[in-house]
């Protein structure tokens, strides 16, 4: 591995934890992820950070009110925007079983404009993708976001968006490495 791929900051080890940062890992563990990974581990050097974006992230991934389709297709989107490679293994494969086309995931993964059949798709991809790029949308991209998933939905994914950039950061100046033998794909 050379300089510019090795980790910043390794996790702590599981056995050397205090207190705080024991108290997240068994909730991070108990809790749906089942695992401290990637960016969690990074986090757990700052307990209270940790906790609070473990619970955020438990929010953004599986209790907001968009679909997993939906949300999966944000978080490809955020991944790609940020090159973020341990995102976008984590989720890739979420992405396809939540029913995303392999074509659609290849054609955001190699940066392109998928095309995409379903109505709220095309939003979401839209809607964040112009986010990201733009910093904000316009009254008119709004408007038809809201028109086609609701309030709940487009606040659930801003959400989404700002979580995932976060990990995205994390992950990118960090370098948070990829699980040994897999290669990078962004």
């Amino acid at each position: 591995m050379n300089e510019r791929n090795k980790p910043r900051i390794d996790p702590p080890l599981e056995g050397q934890l205090d207190s705080a940062q024991r108290q997240v890992y068994d909730a991070i563990t108990a809790g749906p992820r089942g695992e401290v990974v990637g960016p969690l581990g990074v986090w757990l050097w700052r307990p209270e950070l940790a906790d609070r974006a473990q619970r955020f992230g438990e929010y953004a991934r599986y209790n907001t009110c968009l679909p997993s389709v939906l949300s999966e297709l944000a978080i490809l989107v955020v991944a790609r925007f940020w090159g973020s490679e341990f995102e976008w293994y984590s989720h890739k494969q979420i992405a396809l079983a939540a029913g995303i086309s392999p074509k659609v995931v290849e054609t955001i993964r190699v940066g392109g404009v998928p095309s995409l059949e379903e109505s709220d798709q095309t939003i979401v991809y839209e809607f964040s993708r112009t986010l990201l790029e733009q910093r904000s949308v316009d009254d008119e991209l709004y408007s038809r976001t809201i028109a086609t998933l609701g309030e709940a939905a487009v606040i659930d994914l801003v959400g989404i968006l700002g979580y995932y950039s976060f990990v995205s950061l994390t992950i990118n100046v960090f370098r948070v490495p990829l699980p040994d033998g897999i290669e990078p794909e962004l």
